[in-house]
């Protein structure tokens, strides 16, 4: 029982944290380190494919009008005049610059998401900031262009660091690009479909390649508990993304990440959680 309700949890904060510009990775690292349970954030490989394919296909769902346009518009032979076409060329260019953080620097990332809190709080204070300066812009109303596309593909490559949140980033870049809100948030939630998808791709390869099980024994159950709770959270938390952004309502995700980031940094030199769990074992 106590794996379901943990399971359930995890998918609630990733759900959440995946659309919220708050960074789902900067959450299950602070997560990680007050549990101290190095399984939690990644509570298995499987667990880690099935929350990101439930926050996919949420996203899927939300913009299933999209997709099927896309699809169909991808059939036509007429590129020149196919905004559909041309959309999923933007979407493959920006997701260039993550890939290539992906595979080339994968170990050196690994590395980042070992309950690194000074890390996370420091991104977090850089994620606020972006947030608010997005918050501000005025000048919102073009499309996408394939240049814009290679900015905002670059931060959310940036954005694979714990405590900066890729939402965040690629929204806060959009508009400061000057792109309408809207076009920004659908752009942002899309972008990250295929690199989802991806990763699960490479992930279950990598697995059946070195002979772990993907579903251990008794993990069952955890894995549709997590499931469910991410895709459900993951619908209401990106429709009332798309909302916010369009109404510029920011500033509170940036005032949040203000203080999670500072208490995150003074946590990571003042050490009072694991003082509190010696002292409490200590005790008893």
């Amino acid at each position: 029982m106590y794996e379901i309700v943990k399971a359930t949890i995890l998918g609630i904060v990733q759900g959440l944290t995946e659309f919220l510009p708050v960074s789902s990775s900067g959450h299950l690292e602070i997560v990680k380190y007050l549990l101290n349970d190095p399984k939690v954030g990644a509570q298995s490989m499987m667990m880690t494919v099935v929350l990101h394919f439930a926050t996919a296909l949420s996203t899927i769902v939300i913009f299933r009008k999209e997709v099927l346009e896309i699809f169909s518009g991808l059939l036509k032979l007429n590129f020149k005049d196919n905004d559909d076409f041309w959309f999923c060329v933007k979407i493959v260019v920006s997701l260039v610059p993550a890939a290539v953080v992906g595979v080339f620097f994968a170990e050196e990332l690994e590395s980042l998401f070992d309950k690194q809190i000074m890390l996370v709080g420091f991104m977090l204070l850089l994620t606020g900031a972006l947030l608010l300066m997005a918050d501000r812009a005025t000048k919102t109303e073009k499309s996408v262009s394939i240049w814009d596309a290679i900015i905002i593909g670059v931060s959310q490559g940036i954005a694979i660091l714990p405590g900066i949140s890729r939402s965040g980033a690629t929204i806060s870049t959009s508009v400061l690009l000057g792109i309408d809100r809207e076009k920004a948030a659908k752009f942002s939630f899309l972008m990250v479909v295929p690199l989802i998808f991806g990763k699960m791709g490479r992930d279950v390869f990598s697995a059946i390649q070195s002979g772990v099980p993907l579903v251990p024994a008794g993990e069952e159950l955890p894995l549709l508990a997590g499931f469910v709770a991410s895709f459900v959270t993951g619908l209401f938390a990106c429709t009332w993304m798309i909302q916010l952004v369009k109404s510029s309502k920011l500033t509170s995700f940036a005032i949040y990440c203000f203080i999670v980031g500072v208490l995150a940094i003074a946590e990571s030199q003042l050490q009072l959680i694991p003082k509190f769990f010696a002292a409490s074992t200590a005790v008893l």
